[in-house]
């Protein structure tokens, strides 16, 4: 909804409750669309959410409910009798269900397993046993299951009798009477086949399927390889739970783009939007790395007064420390993403570290000389020519070559930790533009008194 838009209709809002103009409000409600509703409520008081939601046509309530806030669901759920609780959670899919019971605290948790039946309170139970990052923690148990031995004609009975119910009827899935996958056929394959043909004869046989405890994020990946709608997940034995959708991939995605983003910006993930973060929450997600990068750049301070007396005899050098250390941390973070990057969508993986190692090397010369030969220009006209800086060539040649150096280690460092992570199992986005930034502090300044002594005889 545009900003514009729901500015307006929270004034319309808010005048037809202050004015008890219910009716009004009712066929205002029911001409929105159920995803724009929500955005509404977040900005209202909690009587008038509870009252906005109770107006809502029935059909429409449990679709807005899944699309709220879990602020406001637990404020609905707290009002709500037994029996309004009840004919919502009634009407949510089983893995909206387990989302909400996951943000809800204990008391709110037991009321709705309560009022469930004892059928649904086992799918949660087993939904709910299933690790957070995997597939089985985001699947559906509501999928259209049919026999290989069934016609067509049998099939579309079995979609109408039950179809109602699941999250999705356009993929249906083959199963032998234990439940063990065999094939999958879509809606399309149905209405092109004849009526008297089996399921057996127009399935597609040996259907890319993932295990219940397969990584989420991996899962995810094949929506975007394969444009499925649907994926089914199996057992251990090859027997068919549930299926992972695609509203429930995109959601993961999202999620694991945020936590590599927070990653790479050195900040503990969260899965609280940020205006829902309280200060001290916040507060401790980004302590934890700044205190270590703090005590990390001690390293850093070391390496510079071991070099004091250097320094001292060529005070000029001082100068052009924080250009090296920056460009440095700023070239290993640019090949650091890009890897990570690489790596989250398949384009890579360990086996091609030397294919990346060798491209690296060539784009960092071309990049270190590039910026040797800017630098150069910029001491003799800037420097020396306009402020008076009295850096001598030689001098100027050491910071240049350190550049060139320092660039191409930056970003060897940047391409190789990521991968190297990966491969050992830690995540890649750790493996950041902080954490490399120090690695490459130290490494430059080493290289630039390393030159500095040797070619200057200091």
């Amino acid at each position: 909804m545009e900003e514009k838009a729901l500015a307006s209709d929270l004034d319309v809002i808010n005048e037809l409750v202050a004015g008890k103009k219910y009716r009004e409000l009712r066929e205002l409600l029911a001409d929105m669309h159920p995803q724009d509703i929500p955005e509404l409520m977040e900005q209202l008081d909690k009587k008038d959410i509870v009252l906005l939601f109770r107006l809502l046509p029935k059909e429409m309530a449990s679709e807005v409910f899944v699309e709220m806030d879990s602020d406001e669901q637990k404020i609905l759920v707290e009002a709500f009798t037994e029996h309004e609780l009840k004919e919502v959670f009634d009407e949510l899919y089983l893995d909206d269900t387990v989302d909400i019971i996951e943000e809800m605290p204990a008391n709110v948790v037991k009321r709705i397993l309560k009022i469930s039946d004892p059928e649904t309170r086992k799918l949660i139970n087993e939904v709910l046993k299933y690790p957070d990052d995997s597939a089985g923690s985001i699947m559906t148990v509501e999928y259209v299951r049919l026999q290989p031995e069934m016609t067509v004609s049998d099939a579309f009975t079995q979609i109408r009798r039950v179809g109602i119910d699941k999250e999705t009827i356009y993929t249906c899935y083959v199963t032998n009477r234990d439940k063990t996958l065999v094939g999958i056929v879509t809606a399309k394959d149905l209405m092109l086949s004849d009526t008297d043909k089996t399921i057996g004869e127009i399935m597609e046989e040996e259907p890319i399927y993932v295990d219940t405890l397969d990584d989420k994020e991996d899962v995810a990946a094949l929506f975007n390889k394969y444009n499925y709608l649907a994926i089914p997940v199996v057992d251990k034995e090859k027997r068919l739970v549930g299926i992972v959708t695609v509203d429930d991939a995109i959601d993961v995605m999202q999620e694991e783009a945020t936590e590599d983003i927070e990653k790479m910006a050195a900040i503990m993930p969260t899965d609280k939007p940020y205006l829902k973060t309280g200060i001290f929450e916040t507060w401790r997600k980004r302590i934890p790395w700044l205190l270590l990068l703090m005590v990390s750049a001690t390293v850093t301070g070391n390496i510079i007064s071991s070099f004091e007396t250097a320094l001292a005899s060529s005070v000029v050098l001082t100068a052009f420390i924080p250009m090296l250390m920056d460009t440095g941390g700023n070239a290993g973070g640019q090949a650091s993403v890009t890897i990570i990057r690489a790596l989250s969508l398949g384009d890579v993986s360990f086996k091609n570290i030397f294919t990346v190692i060798w491209k690296e090397i060539r784009v960092a010369v071309m990049c270190g000389v590039s910026l040797a030969v800017a630098n150069f220009v910029k001491i003799l006209l800037v420097d020396n020519a306009l402020f008076g800086h009295g850096v001598t060539v030689a001098q100027a040649l050491v910071v240049c070559i350190t550049l060139v150096a320092t660039v191409t280690i930056a970003k060897l460092v940047g391409c190789t930790l990521p991968m190297l992570a990966k491969k050992i199992g830690f995540d890649p986005a750790v493996m950041a533009s902080p954490f490399i930034t120090t690695i490459v502090d130290a490494i430059s300044l080493l290289i630039y008194f390393g030159f500095a002594t040797t070619l200057l005889g200091i």
